[in-house]
């Protein structure tokens, strides 16, 4: 019987980037698995361990804001979960923060509401042509896009997807701040975003935030410790 709700926050990088989502979960399942951490199962045939991730990862992309809840058997601090399960957990993947969530409270992959991504582009490209880019998308009403998906062709307003956009800069040059909807009526894709914009495709995409719903109280807690806003 499950007793207590933990949220993990948790990084990606380039080392991991390619895993899928089932290899993910696996991955989190035997860390736990080897730190002795007392995980729930589901109940039925065939039980499957209790996590669950917020937003999954698309392939290739890295990140410093991954969140995944898990539900225990038995009790065991934020701070003692960490330490047994950090050194089981391969390269690529740290865990951040841990914290307590009330049993009962909504998942955080209903809770998601946003996505904020850093989308870098070519070393080469003028930082003002990807500053036209971004005005010229974000003074749009709206704008039609269509891209394949599983042999089918999707249609959507792709302007609706995007709350914000805006110019960054790092050591390789002009950057994309991106701001994207990322809950059950829709996500944005950042490299849709910049195809939208007609600049090139983008050369590397790391989100940096997931933002939850308001009424959230992990939303709450790590907004005043300024992890969310």
């Amino acid at each position: 019987m499950k007793v207590q709700r933990l949220r993990v926050r948790f990084s990606r990088d380039e080392r991991v980037k390619y895993i899928t989502h089932l290899d993910l979960m696996r991955l989190w399942e035997r860390a736990l698995r080897r730190a002795n951490i007392d995980i729930a199962y589901s109940e039925g045939f065939t039980p499957h361990p209790r996590l669950s991730l917020a937003a999954p990862l698309a392939v290739g992309v890295t990140s410093s804001a991954e969140l995944l809840d898990l539900f225990l058997n038995s009790r065991i601090s934020p701070l003692e979960l960490t330490r047994r399960v950090s050194p089981q957990l391969p390269a690529g993947i740290e865990l951040l923060e841990v914290q307590e969530v009330g049993l009962r409270a909504p998942s955080a992959q209903s809770e998601v509401r946003w996505a904020e991504y850093h989308v870098r582009l070519e070393p080469s490209l003028p930082a003002e042509r990807v500053q036209e880019g971004i005005d010229a998308f974000m003074a749009a009403e709206s704008l039609p896009w269509e891209h394949l998906r599983d042999k089918d062709t999707r249609k959507y307003d792709i302007r609706a997807l995007v709350h914000n956009l805006w110019l960054e800069r790092d050591e390789d040059g002009p950057a994309v701040g991106m701001r994207l909807r990322a809950d059950s009526g829709g996500s944005g894709r950042p490299e849709q975003v910049i195809a939208a914009m007609g600049l090139p495709e983008p050369g590397h995409i790391h989100r940096t935030k997931l933002i939850l719903a308001d009424s959230s109280p992990a939303h709450e807690a790590w907004r005043r410790a300024g992890r969310f806003t």
